[in-house]
């Protein structure tokens, strides 16, 4: 069976950056979660520097856990979450990545960032109507926040060059799903030039 038909949504009035869990447990290929992440890491910072020069809001997750109640049938799923300790080295945010001031951190312990969290009430707050996703993994937490912010009723732009994950099929898939049924998958620059675009 075919898949509908869909179009771009674009952009809307007030965009915000979602950073999903830049931690180094993902970005640092030394970590049992991690894999090669240099290209999207740069791809992100272009995308922080384009956000902060239009005064735009930023959230980074993260995602850690404090105490073995949290998430524990995810985590009973996936045992190498528990590496991810909060305040330990694998849970902090890549310093390539640093947070600056008045920039949201929120940990979640679950893969999207709008379940169970102030942050859909958060942007709503601000008068943000769009959402650019990026970071790791694309099939799991990039995955689930975006449609979660779909289903927050935000437009949905991924940036597919500022997804990693471990799995490059899994990174694929996901990102033709998400591009044909819940948002706009864009490249980088194509990205970039949108931004610019916006009101600063």
């Amino acid at each position: 069976m075919a898949t509908p038909p869909n179009k771009a949504v674009g952009l809307g009035a007030k965009s915000a950056l979602i950073v999903v869990d830049a931690t180094l447990g993902f970005t640092d290929p030394g970590s049992p979660l991690g894999c090669p992440s240099d290209i999207e890491v740069g791809a992100i910072k272009r995308l922080l520097g384009a956000f902060r020069r239009h005064r735009l809001p930023i959230v980074f997750t993260t995602n850690a856990y404090s105490h073995p109640a949290e998430a524990s049938v995810f985590r009973e799923k996936l045992p190498l979450l528990n590496e991810l300790v909060v305040g330990g080295a694998l849970a902090a945010i890549d310093p390539r990545l640093q947070p600056q001031v008045g920039e949201v951190v929120l940990n979640k312990g679950v893969p999207s960032a709008f379940f169970d969290s102030p942050l859909r009430q958060m942007l709503c707050n601000m008068g943000v109507d769009s959402v650019v996703v990026c970071g790791f993994s694309t099939s799991g937490c990039v995955r689930a926040t975006a449609v979660d912010a779909l289903q927050s009723n935000f437009r949905l732009m991924v940036v597919a060059d500022a997804c990693g994950d471990r799995d490059r099929a899994a990174h694929a898939a996901n990102l033709r799903d998400l591009g044909l049924k819940y948002g706009d998958v864009v490249d980088l620059d194509t990205a970039l030039e949108m931004i610019e675009r916006l009101p600063c």
